[in-house]
């Protein structure tokens, strides 16, 4: 019986002692610290990029006013109207860079820039044209092919956007140069070259031309497809 007795007495001790649980690592249910969500601040319009465009705009009149005064033809004026072109095409160069590089890209600049350097090109164009100094149908080859393609990226800006590529790049260079030449009152040789500069950038005017056609095909046929 006293061996019965232990062994019960064993079975009943374990049975009733009180158990201790070991603590049991519990979850941090504390909040999460909240992170301000910052938000990337909106561009604003009046930047050093957009000032450098309205600038190339303002710059237009007087550039015409230079090139008009007396016959057309005299050298200080003419040298004026080059000095004037020359600060505005380099103005295209800044602004841009500065855009891209500083984040100062907006809506008005997108819009404002093309028109600024079309109606630089444009007014210059004609002007040398009205003088007797640029053939016309030159004028109306390059003209013709700026409002052309400008109205071609309008038609396909909802399927897409055609990237300036460096052909674009390389006429408004060429373009630039030429005219530059031809508003300096030189004669001779420089003249000449002006020229040729010219023709060159007629030839690189109907090429990327061309291809800025063939890009909106293809972006039109990939949307139609995938539609």
């Amino acid at each position: 019986m006293s061996v019965q007795s232990d062994d019960m007495d064993g079975g009943w001790s374990d049975s009733l002692r009180p158990r201790t649980e070991t603590p049991r690592s519990r979850p941090n249910l504390a909040p999460a610290p909240v992170v301000p969500s910052t938000e990337p601040a909106a561009v604003p319009v009046l930047n050093i990029a957009n000032i450098l465009t309205v600038l190339r705009i303002l710059i237009v009149p007087l550039f015409l006013v230079a090139l008009f005064t007396g016959t057309g033809h005299d050298t200080g004026w003419r040298i004026l109207a080059a000095a004037l072109f020359g600060i505005a095409a380099i103005t295209d160069r800044i602004d841009g860079q500065v855009a891209r590089k500083y984040g100062l890209v907006t809506d008005f600049g997108k819009l404002a820039d093309p028109i600024a350097d079309k109606a630089l090109i444009g007014a210059a164009l004609i002007g040398l044209s009205a003088l007797g100094d640029l053939a016309w149908w030159i004028t109306v080859v390059i003209c013709a092919r700026e409002i052309g393609i400008t109205l071609l990226r309008l038609a396909v800006v909802r399927r897409g956007v055609i990237p300036a590529g460096r052909g674009g790049k390389l006429k408004t260079l060429v373009q630039s140069l030429a005219i530059a030449v031809l508003l300096l009152p030189l004669s001779g040789a420089f003249a000449t070259a002006g020229l040729w500069l010219m023709y060159v950038a007629v030839a690189l005017t109907v090429v990327t031309g061309l291809d800025y056609v063939v890009q909106a095909a293809r972006l039109w046929s990939r949307s139609a497809k995938s539609r």
